[in-house]
């Protein structure tokens, strides 16, 4: 009997677990360009960063296991500058499921090439809160998570993220005075810096509202009200030209249509000829980096 109720507790208490976790982050390691016999430290690394992003609390929700955040993790070492300091980059990338289909929609793609960090192997990665000393690697590690739920509550809220994309932004605060590369302002203008300056500023708060309207008014209505949904969409799109007219080359925008660009040609295919040559105009204009994709929308399904 007595052992029957510590099973129960140890099964409640792991069920309980269970449901604190947010994310079901996949995480690879790849090192290609790493000249050495002995590779067991990078499967460790990767145990261990799986290990991190799926079983610390990120935030007091309650999660079944199938609501968590569908992301993945990929890594590329490219350098092993001693015994335990490392270089390469992570590509960071985020989806979410679209109601009433077995789709899931791209939220976030972003590769972030400055990916320096120390590990030991078999070394515990342990966050310490966005006020604490973590080390460079658990310190990235956590700025993402907050991007990824950030990203992901504002698809299905209106502004739902602010509270992550806060936390990222004092993630990045309190790595100002870091030696590590991809902290501060002056290093250039595409690292976590200014991606989470971009999104914390109310400058550029239409792209945030756009997550929530593209997705709760738009894709998760396509099945049941297609035309409307592609309205819908094109009016999320037309709303967020102004930023591109007042901050071209925003990395927000950037970011927005690397994760989205063969999204919305997928969808303005299937759009009236009226639409589908004001889609290619404004796609082409704030997102020129793939016009070649944008332009197949105005010949599609002739």
């Amino acid at each position: 009997m007595r052992k029957l109720l510590l099973l129960s507790i140890l099964f409640a208490a792991f069920t309980s677990s269970v449901k604190a976790q947010e994310l079901n982050c996949q995480v690879t390691v790849l090192t290609p360009r790493i000249q050495s016999s002995d590779k067991k430290i990078f499967t460790t690394l990767q145990t261990a960063i799986y290990e991190f992003m799926n079983t610390t609390r990120w935030t007091n929700d309650k999660f079944k296991s199938e609501e968590r955040i569908e992301c993945s993790m990929q890594i590329e070492v490219t350098e092993r500058v001693s015994t335990d300091e490392f270089k390469g980059s992570i590509q960071v990338s985020v989806r979410r499921p679209v109601f009433g289909t077995s789709y899931n929609s791209p939220l976030l793609n972003y590769k972030d090439d400055d990916f320096n960090f120390r590990y030991i192997e078999f070394q515990t990665l342990e966050w310490a809160g966005e006020s604490g000393r973590n080390p460079n690697l658990v310190a990235i590690l956590a700025f993402y998570a907050n991007m990824i739920l950030a990203v992901d509550y504002d698809s299905f809220a209106s502004l739902g993220g602010s509270e992550f994309f806060a936390k990222a932004q004092a993630i990045v605060a309190n790595n100002s005075n870091s030696s590590d590369a991809g902290w501060k302002a002056f290093e250039g203008n595409r690292n976590r810096y200014w991606l989470s300056e971009n999104f914390n500023n109310p400058i550029y708060k239409p792209i945030r509202l756009l997550y929530y309207d593209y997705h709760r008014k738009g894709l998760d209505t396509m099945t049941k009200t297609k035309d409307e949904s592609i309205r819908a969409i094109s009016t999320d799109i037309e709303n967020i030209r102004r930023i591109h007219v007042d901050k071209p080359g925003s990395l927000i925008m950037k970011t927005l249509f690397d994760a989205k660009a063969d999204e919305v040609v997928n969808i303005f295919s299937g759009a009236s000829p009226d639409i589908k040559s004001t889609m290619v105009q404004i796609l082409t204009e704030i997102d020129p980096s793939n016009t070649s994709k944008y332009q197949k929308i105005q010949t599609a399904g002739n």
